[in-house]
C-alpha cells in the first residue's frame, strides 16, 4: 500500500494598504537661529496618510502636513542649543504603521562653511543665479532670500556638524524667469 503525502501551504499576504512606509532615514542638524527645514515622507499603502509626533521637536520648529498626507515638514527657526529625540508615526489608509525615530542635534553656532562654485550660464541676459540647498535632493530651499547671486560664487555659513546636504544652482534672466536646477551635488559636513 502506497501513502500520498500532501503538502499545503499557505500564503499569507498583506493588501496593499496595509504597507505604507517611512523613507527618510534621518534629517539634518540645525544651528541657532538660522532658518530649518527638512522633510519626512512615506510612500506605499493608501492616501491619506496620517502623522503623529512623539517626543521632543527642536525648540523654534513646528510641523506641517503637505498634500494628501504624504510627508511631513518640519520647519522654523531654531532658538535652544541641545539634542532632539523624537519619533514619526506614519498611518495608512488601513491602518498599518510606521515608525521612524529621529536625533536632531541644534549647535549654538555654525562651525563649518561650504564654499560653492559653478559654471556660468551662456543663455542670455542672465540677471544673476539662485542657489537651493536640501537635505534629500527633493525638497529645496532657496539660499539667497536677499536676491539674486551675481557671482558663480557662494559660501554657506549656516551648515550643521553631522548633516548631508544637497546643492543646486539656477539660473535667472532680466525678465524674472528661472532656469530648471543644476544636477545636485552632496555634501556631508563632519
Amino acid at each position: 500500500m502506497k501513502h500520498l503525502l500532501l503538502f499545503l501551504s499557505l500564503i499569507v499576504s498583506l493588501p496593499s494598504y496595509a504597507l505604507v512606509s517611512i523613507t527618510t532615514g534621518t534629517l539634518p542638524n540645525g544651528t541657532v537661529g538660522v532658518a530649518y527645514a527638512a522633510t519626512i515622507t512615506a510612500s506605499g499603502g493608501c492616501t491619506p496618510y496620517q502623522w503623529m509626533i512623539t517626543g521632543t521637536l527642536p525648540a523654534g520648529t513646528t510641523v506641517t502636513t503637505q498634500s494628501k498626507g504624504l510627508s511631513l515638514t518640519l520647519s522654523g527657526t531654531p532658538t535652544t542649543a541641545g539634542t532632539y529625540i523624537f519619533r514619526a508615526t506614519v498611518t495608512g489608509c488601513g491602518k498599518h504603521q510606521s515608525r521612524v525615530s529621529y536625533m536632531v542635534v541644534i549647535q549654538p553656532g555654525p562651525f563649518h562653511v561650504v564654499d560653492l562654485s559653478w559654471n556660468a550660464s551662456t543663455s542670455q541676459n542672465v540677471a544673476g543665479y539662485n542657489l537651493y540647498r536640501g537635505s534629500d535632493g527633493m525638497n529645496w530651499q532657496r539660499m539667497n532670500t536677499g536676491g539674486l547671486i551675481a557671482s558663480t560664487l557662494y559660501s554657506d555659513s549656516t551648515a550643521s556638524d553631522g548633516s548631508r546636504y544637497y546643492y543646486a544652482a539656477t539660473a535667472v534672466n532680466i525678465s524674472g524667469n528661472e532656469s530648471a536646477k543644476s544636477a545636485p551635488i552632496q555634501v556631508s559636513i563632519p
